[in-house]
């Protein structure tokens, strides 16, 4: 063989090693049928990403589930050294029972008496409460610390 032919042959080689981008994309597995499947698999991932959150975004929006209740001061009266009178509002839903804790304080803002009352269930929304909190010793506010349904 003399030179020629041997570059011949090189050139006819490289030729059919490199020259068809097919031959490297089947040999590498980029063909396109992989490519479908990867944009497919991706498509679906998102599609279910996104109705997970959509879900999830609508079961917290229009979860009505968990009822609620709120309580508002209205006011207090000093009754005497160990008593003060504590009047506010309660809301919930109808039929629904509560328990409240309601204290008393001091002018240093210690609590010097404190008591639990049940609200029964009643067909209203919004019900007014008065109550007499005993105390310890003078006390200077009364208030509603905090109200849960029962």
């Amino acid at each position: 063989m003399d030179a020629a032919e041997v570059a011949g042959a090189i050139m006819t080689s490289q030729t059919s090693d490199t020259g068809g981008t097919g031959t490297l994309d089947a040999r590498y597995g980029r063909t396109p049928n992989r490519r479908r499947r990867e944009k497919l698999a991706g498509w679906t991932v998102g599609s279910l990403i996104t109705l997970v959150f959509v879900a999830w975004v609508v079961w917290v929006a229009f979860d009505g589930a968990d009822a609620t209740i709120d309580a508002r001061d209205i006011g207090h009266s000093v009754i005497d050294e160990r008593s003060v009178r504590v009047d506010f509002e309660v809301s919930m839903p109808a039929g629904t029972s509560a328990r409240c804790a309601v204290e008393a304080q001091n002018n240093t803002h210690a609590i010097v008496g404190w008591k639990l009352i049940d609200i029964e269930a009643s067909d209203r929304f919004t019900r007014a409460v008065s109550t007499t909190v005993h105390t310890t010793e003078l006390a200077v506010t009364g208030l509603i610390y905090q109200c849960w349904l029962a």
